[in-house]
C-alpha cells in the first residue's frame, strides 16, 4: 500500500453561478478515478462542491476571491496538506497575474512546502523553481483569460509528478 501513487485532480476558477450547472462530463470522468480532488477557489456556486463530492469521498476546497461569504466562511483562504511526507500548500491567489507565483510563494513563507497548488489567473502554470512545484491547473469552465480549458493530475509517490489537461 505505501508505493501506491496517490493521485489528485486539482481544478479551479470554476465560476459556476448557476445552481444545477454540470461540471465538464470528461472532467467528472477523470476525477472519479483519483483519491483526492482539491479545488483551489472561485467556487461560486456550492453545488460544485457537492458534484465532487459525489464522486469521490475526499475533496479539499479553499476559497477565492470572487466567492460569497458564506463559502468564504465555509473554506480556508489557504491550507498545507500532506500526503507520503510531502507538503502541498493551496491557495486560490490574488493580485496581478504577473506576480501570482511570487505572492503564493510569501503565502507559504517559512512552511516549507514541496508544491505550491494556485489558480485566479486561469491559465495553467507547471513549474519548479528551488525545489518547489507551484502549480496552477487552469480553469475547466472559463477561458476569458486562457486560450484552453484545463484541469491538473498530480501522483504521488517516491515524487511528485505533476500535470495540465486540456479539456
Amino acid at each position: 500500500m505505501e508505493n501506491k501513487i496517490f493521485k489528485i485532480g486539482v481544478i479551479s476558477d470554476t465560476h459556476i453561478n448557476e445552481p444545477g450547472t454540470s461540471l465538464p462530463k470528461k472532467l467528472l470522468n477523470k476525477l472519479s478515478e483519483l483519491d483526492m480532488i482539491i479545488h483551489a477557489g472561485d467556487i461560486i456556486d456550492l453545488s460544485v462542491i457537492e458534484q465532487l463530492k459525489k464522486i469521490c469521498a475526499n475533496v479539499k476546497v479553499v476559497s477565492g476571491n470572487m466567492d460569497q461569504q458564506e463559502t468564504k466562511r465555509r473554506f480556508p483562504a489557504k491550507e498545507v496538506i500532506t500526503i507520503k511526507n510531502f507538503k502541498i500548500g493551496v491557495t486560490h491567489g490574488f493580485g496581478a497575474p504577473a506576480r501570482l507565483m511570487e505572492l503564493a510563494r510569501e503565502t507559504f513563507k517559512g512552511e516549507c512546502v514541496d508544491l505550491i497548488i494556485f489558480g485566479h489567473s486561469h491559465n495553467p502554470v507547471n513549474e519548479k523553481i528551488n525545489g518547489t512545484i507551484y502549480f496552477n491547473p487552469g480553469s475547466p469552465t472559463d477561458k476569458i483569460f486562457a486560450k484552453f480549458n484545463s484541469f491538473g493530475i498530480i501522483e504521488i509517490g517516491e515524487t511528485i509528478e505533476a500535470k495540465i489537461i486540456k479539456i
